[in-house]
């Protein structure tokens, strides 16, 4: 028993190294494709650690440990350009996905925290779609394409859900450029936003009461491109690290 735990102790700790190595090699990826792109980003990145590193370095000379406080600051000033970074490689991968068919579901699919995604519960052949979510705020109900076609789309699913959910508040965003559209970078700001009305208790208990509803959608990429899944990984990687 001790050699079988102490050998799957071993593999787990490979297991996790192998990870590690693959999480770092999809960062690597994606900063090599961001400064293909961006020819801004490593001016940036090399900018706020000199800034950074070189005012720590002087705000210790106040006590006169400007020298224990250089290393504090050539850490605080990596932080800073990995942040710049990821804020980057983000704004890239909304400006790609922007205008693609299941983009929307693919900005809700990575959103953070008790969010229950049903993509495309209705949707037409033109690959309109509307995709509901159920969250703290209640039921939201985010529609992507043609205006005119998916105001019905959603006209039709917030009377189908309504009958199910009660008093439960039932939000429509219609994402876009236009007055009274949200933009798709925008989307997941917007939607934390929203109000906390309900708990997550009953959070789950929608989730089972809107299961029997029956997806009348056509089915939807997963990601609007290739290189958006790319760049997904990468951020879910850097989430982890």
């Amino acid at each position: 028993m001790a050699n079988q735990d102490k050998a799957a102790k071993k593999a787990a700790k490979k297991e996790r190294r192998a990870a590690f190595r693959g999480r770092i090699g999809q960062i690597w990826q994606a900063f090599q494709m961001q400064r293909r792109e961006d020819r801004l980003l490593l001016p940036l990145m090399i900018g706020i650690l000199l800034v950074v590193a070189v005012a720590v370095f002087f705000i210790g000379m106040i006590w006169n440990l400007h020298w224990a406080f250089l290393p504090v600051g050539i850490a605080l000033g990596l932080l800073g350009a990995v942040i710049i970074f990821g804020r980057r490689v983000q704004a890239t991968v909304y400006r790609k996905a922007d205008g693609q068919p299941g983009a929307a579901g693919w900005a809700l699919e990575n959103m953070r925290g008790n969010w229950k995604l049903s993509q495309a519960v209705a949707g037409t052949a033109q690959l309109d779609a509307v995709h509901r979510v159920i969250g703290r705020p209640g039921i939201v109900l985010v529609g992507e394409g043609a205006p005119s076609r998916v105001k019905s789309l959603m006209t039709q699913e917030k009377k189908r859900v309504a009958r199910l959910v009660g008093e439960t508040p039932i939000y429509e965003i219609m994402i876009g450029g236009e007055e009274g559209q949200v933009p798709l970078s925008k989307l997941q700001t917007h939607m934390m936003k929203l109000p906390r009305n309900i708990n997550a208790g009953q959070v789950d208990s929608l989730e089972n009461r809107l299961s029997a509803l029956a997806s009348r959608g056509n089915a939807m990429p997963k990601g609007p491109m290739p290189q958006g899944a790319k760049m997904r990984n990468v951020q879910r990687a850097m989430r982890r690290r």
